[in-house]
């Protein structure tokens, strides 16, 4: 954990709901570096959470999920939204941040003020996103962002944790890179909302296409009503980006209050039940130390106790100690 620091939360959090970069760009650091002062900015920016509405986007390394990000903060400014992004990049083996190449790729909007974009390393957390991500989340929210573009690592099966981290997921999928088959295999196609071929205008396109319709008719996806559209796009050009956008807020009206309040209570329960076993085991740890767990595990190891037995004592020592 960083060290305390002095740290003026109810100027930050004022500042972050005026729409200040600096103040947002800080807040988020904080939420890296699991500062001190995070539970006091959670407490603060509760109260404005839940007007954003979370997009995630998710695919296979080299479909355009950055491309397709950039057209998308384009297509939303155009309509007047503020726009936060959260890219969430492979961790450097050497330093542990991101890479920044998503900033890198949209620079073009660095300097407009209704955009916020924002890096984050997935420093080895499995799922295509980073642990802080959800916090992270909550301060782009409570910046007054219309629209956060969640965009993950692309890692290929272990990118489903998306979905349940936003609103309404989009897979990206591009031809010549596996058929139909093999993007059903990835297991993603299973978590999206929308569907889009992206670089429509390769060959080998329109049997993509075809291909997802077809499994699409086949899936049984347990969310009645709503079909996962398949949108064929160009994100470099721009062809196809507006349909997209409306394929994206058809899901969201097709969810209406219910259902998004429904998806947003998961996520928050995951949340919760996650700090808990996070807290439980460093409260382990402290009370146990390596020395005590490796004492336990050799009695499991020589069958003198099973390790159901060994983790309730470890619980139990950590409440009465």
């Amino acid at each position: 954990m960083a060290a305390a620091r002095d740290v003026d939360v109810p100027s930050l959090v004022s500042a972050a709901r005026e729409g200040s970069p600096r103040a947002v760009a800080r807040l988020i650091s904080l939420v890296e570096d699991a500062h001190p002062a995070l539970r006091e900015v959670m407490a603060a920016l509760a109260p404005d959470s839940g007007r954003a509405h979370v997009v995630g986007l998710t695919g296979a390394p080299g479909v355009g999920k950055s491309t397709t990000t950039n057209a998308l903060v384009a297509a939303h400014r155009a309509r007047g939204r503020r726009v936060g992004v959260l890219a969430v990049d492979p961790s450097s083996p050497f330093s542990g941040g991101a890479l920044l190449g998503d900033r890198i790729r949209m620079s073009e909007h660095a300097a407009d003020p209704e955009v916020f974009i924002r890096s984050m390393a997935s420093r080895g957390h499995l799922g295509g996103l980073s642990w802080a991500a959800p916090q992270a989340l909550r301060v782009l929210d409570a910046a007054g962002c219309d629209v956060v573009l969640l965009e993950t690592v692309g890692v290929g099966q272990s990118e489903v944790e998306v979905a349940g981290t936003a609103d309404t997921t989009v897979v990206l999928l591009a031809p010549g890179m596996g058929d139909g088959i093999q993007a059903a295999k990835a297991g993603i196609l299973e978590v999206g909302d929308v569907l889009a071929v992206n670089k429509a205008d390769r060959e080998g396109a329109s049997r993509t296409t075809r291909d997802l319709r077809h499994m699409v008719d086949m899936a049984d996806r347990g969310e009645p009503g709503w079909r996962p559209p398949v949108v064929r796009m160009v994100a470099t050009s721009g062809e196809g980006v507006d349909d997209l956008v409306e394929a994206v807020e058809a899901h969201r009206a097709h969810l209406g209050t219910d259902g998004l309040r429904d998806r947003r209570l998961a996520r928050a329960a995951r949340e919760v039940e996650g700090l808990a076993l996070e807290a439980l085991r460093a409260r382990v740890g402290r009370v146990t130390g390596a020395d005590r767990l490796g004492a336990l595990a050799a009695e499991v190891v020589d069958g003198r106790t099973d390790a159901w037995s060994a983790a309730d004592r470890l619980v139990e020592a950590s409440r009465t100690t």
